[in-house]
């Protein structure tokens, strides 16, 4: 009876076999069929009767290690090895064998090898890397397997491409790995001496300076002050010689060896030619040119006697004292200072200046303070004026002087500086806008209503006429956007023109545009804020310089403010009308302008904030949805139903405003959470029912809303007044900060 197929009772091999593939053992070899396969496995890479594993790689005790690949574990881990090998020579009489020292490195990751030899100075050989690193096969016959862990040890021989290396030590980390994998390393042996190398030490060693010998130890100099170099600004004299003027010389003095160098500063178009260097780097002696000295008369030591044979055998004595040797002197840093004046090579080149570093220097080492200058340089002549030719006509002023300036015409520079900075940036238009009326006595052109835009980025102005019903006149564009000029100024002349600046423009101004005078009689909230917050530019709009001016009025005049402000307050609530107040300062002579007595209104007002109007704000959201066509009320229900786990009928403000922009609700930023926080309770949490009925414009549709209303509601939802935002002065204020008296305690 046949066991059953079952895992543990059959005897097939081939159960859970995967590999069935067959070695090819044929090949061709320089177009010769050859068998070369003798060694290959049999099927399924199983080893056939007789047949030995080789292994590839080094290979390692089981169980040991990560399990990681080679390349992984043993990255770079590597075995180095103190190895020599006898080389032979056959040209040389004086050695017959050459002992030359190397070390083998062996790489653990892929089991290859390098052979480096340490280069020894005057060897005459060359030497460095010996074997690149690669894997090395063993000699033949086993030439087709290559070197492993396994192959090296200390005391022991191997064979690289028939040169024979002897392993004598390794660094302790090879000995403790070889340790580890249990491989029994033999002890340590010491190579042999080179014969050759033995004789030139013994020959180095015996030898001895004929002459004495003078230590001049500068490396502390060195290492102290390297890379230190102080800098002079010196000039040369010389214009008493043919064609001389003076020169600007750079002085270079290195304290890490007391050398000098000179460079000479060659301007552009100055006629000279630019050398390199004035003087090259040396030492600069005091007594410059020097005489002429024979050889060996100027040496660096001094010999005084001399006794035995010439040549080899002889002594020398040397003088310490250095009796009969020349002394020459040279400059050093002490001898540098400004004002001073040094002998370049017969050239008397006086200092003048010097950078920060020697400055510096020369404070902390000699104590100096004093570092004028020395001036050296003539004034520059004064610049001759250059005539313009008047403007001719054509074009514009700045274009026509551009043609004047260069044989090339180039368009005029804009200050881009400036139109980068105050161009406009998100909700930052920089544009003051103004109103303006004609004057003029024609009663049409007086009803007239002008918006006067003044661009910060160019100082260009523009002026638009806001269309009126029932007026007769047809709105528009009254001006393009244009630089504006003064007016009384010469068209054709040589100077520029001047133009309206932003500080010329304020409530109460008078401007002339296109031959028209125009008056100033309002501006934007935008302006106002803007000129506040740039008080420095706007001298108008500083209220320090406006209560300079109240407090710089008569005694006379004060006492009839006082009078008038007690009258027109009779309650004694400190608080008077805003239009009151603008006709006291108009009226008293304050010498106050329209726009400063505004001002004064707006720093001194008392606001309230006018309550949001519910209705109102759920009608243009309805009216905003329905013109989106946005009905997905009844989706946002279940959602907000899904977020309320406890089923309160009240989410959070952010809950709620996330689940409204998860629905792409088409309500502006704004809107959206002012009627949020209108359904809010005290806990902070908003009723999403009636938030959804209020805004549901297909259940629960709102008054009709006017284009008016809307248009308003857009501009001022939030709360903030509508200008004239001043209705009451808090007088009682200003006058404590004016006069430093409070109430009508001192009215009289």
């Amino acid at each position: 009876m046949a066991l059953p197929m079952l895992p543990g009772n059959s005897f097939n091999k081939n159960l859970g076999k995967e590999k069935f593939h067959k070695s090819q053992h044929f090949d061709y070899s320089n177009g010769v069929p050859l068998m070369v396969g003798a060694e290959k496995p049999g099927i399924g890479g199983e080893v056939l009767l007789g047949q030995k594993t080789r292994p590839q790689n080094s290979l390692f005790p089981k169980g040991e290690g990560s399990g990681a690949p080679s390349w992984v574990a043993f990255d770079k881990q590597v075995l180095c090895f103190d190895a020599y090998f006898q080389e032979g020579i056959t040209q040389s009489r004086e050695e017959t064998y050459r002992i030359r020292k190397c070390k083998i490195y062996f790489y653990l990751e892929d089991d290859t090898i390098q052979v480096v030899e340490p280069e020894l100075k005057n060897s005459g050989i060359p030497q460095g890397t010996l074997i690149r690193r690669h894997r090395i096969p063993l000699p033949a016959p086993s030439d087709d397997q290559f070197y492993n862990l396994h192959h090296f040890n200390i005391n022991q021989q191997v064979v690289f491409y028939s040169r024979t290396f002897m392993i004598t030590d390794c660094d302790p980390f090879t000995h403790n790995f070889l340790r580890k994998i249990g491989v029994r390393i033999n002890p340590s042996a010491a190579a042999p001496e080179d014969p050759y190398t033995k004789l030139r030490q013994e020959l180095e060693d015996s030898m001895k300076p004929l002459r004495p010998y003078e230590r001049q130890d500068t490396l502390k100099q060195f290492l102290e002050h390297d890379r230190d170099v102080l800098r002079f600004y010196c000039c040369w004299d010389d214009t008493q010689s043919m064609f001389g003027d003076p020169r600007e010389l750079i002085l270079h003095y290195f304290l890490a060896d007391d050398t000098v160098e000179i460079r000479e500063v060659v301007y552009p178009n100055s006629g000279r030619d630019a050398a390199p260097k004035f003087l090259n780097r040396s030492k600069l002696p005091k007594q410059a040119p020097s005489p002429k000295r024979q050889p060996g008369e100027i040496t660096d030591r001094t010999v005084l006697n001399v006794f035995g044979p010439m040549g080899q055998g002889g002594r020398y004595i040397l003088d310490n004292l250095k009796t009969g040797a020349l002394q020459e002197e040279f400059y050093k840093d002490c001898d540098l200072t400004i004002g001073g004046v040094i002998n370049v090579w017969g050239r008397r080149v006086m200092i003048c200046d010097c950078d920060n570093f020697t400055k510096e220097y020369y404070r902390s080492k000699y104590g100096i303070e004093d570092f004028t200058p020395v001036q050296y340089k003539a004034p520059p002549p004064a610049k001759a004026v250059k005539q313009v030719p008047p403007y001719t006509g054509f074009g514009s002023e700045e274009d026509s002087l551009c043609s004047c300036q260069g044989l090339l015409p180039k368009p005029p520079q804009k200050d881009f500086r400036k139109l980068i900075e105050k161009d406009r940036h998100g909700l930052e238009s920089n544009i003051l806008r103004f109103v303006g009326k004609m004057l003029t006595d024609n009663t049409i052109d007086k009803d007239r209503t002008f918006i006067i835009s003044f661009y910060l980025s160019d100082d260009t102005i523009t002026v638009f006429e806001p269309a009126q019903r029932n007026s007769g006149v047809i709105g528009g564009k009254f001006l393009e956007r244009s630089w504006v000029k003064k007016p009384g100024q010469e068209l054709f002349k040589s100077e520029m023109s001047e133009y309206y600046k932003a500080q010329d423009l304020y409530v109460g101004a008078k401007i002339i545009i296109s031959n028209q005078p125009f008056q100033l009689v309002d501006a934007d909230d935008y302006a106002f804020n803007y000129m506040e917050q740039h008080a420095e530019e706007f001298p108008r709009a500083n209220i320090g310089t406006i209560l300079s001016k109240l407090r710089s009025i008569s005694e006379d005049k004060q006492k009839e403010i006082k009078r008038f402000l007690a009258q027109s307050d009779p309650g004694n609530t400190g608080l008077i009308p805003y239009e009151s107040f603008r006709s006291l300062l108009a009226d008293t002579g304050c010498q106050l302008s329209e726009h400063e007595i505004m001002m004064l209104g707006r720093t001194y007002s008392v606001r309230e904030q006018p309550e949001l109007n519910l209705g109102f704000m759920l009608a243009v959201a309805q009216d905003h949805l329905r013109k989106k066509h946005f009905e997905s009320f009844s989706d946002m229900l279940r959602a907000f139903t899904h977020e309320d786990r406890e089923r309160t009928g009240h989410l959070s403000t952010k809950e709620a405003r996330i689940i409204c922009k998860a629905f792409r609700l088409p309500l502006a930023d704004d809107l959206l959470r002012a009627l949020l926080q209108k359904f809010e309770n005290k806990s902070g949490k908003m009723d999403y029912n009636a938030f959804l009925s209020g805004i549901n414009w297909r259940e629960n549709p709102s008054l009709p809303l006017l284009p008016d209303d809307a248009l308003k509601f857009d501009v001022d939802w939030n709360g903030e007044a509508v200008r004239p935002a001043v209705i009451t002065v808090n007088y009682s204020l200003l006058l404590d900060n004016v006069f430093g008296c409070v109430g009508n305690s001192n009215f009289s």
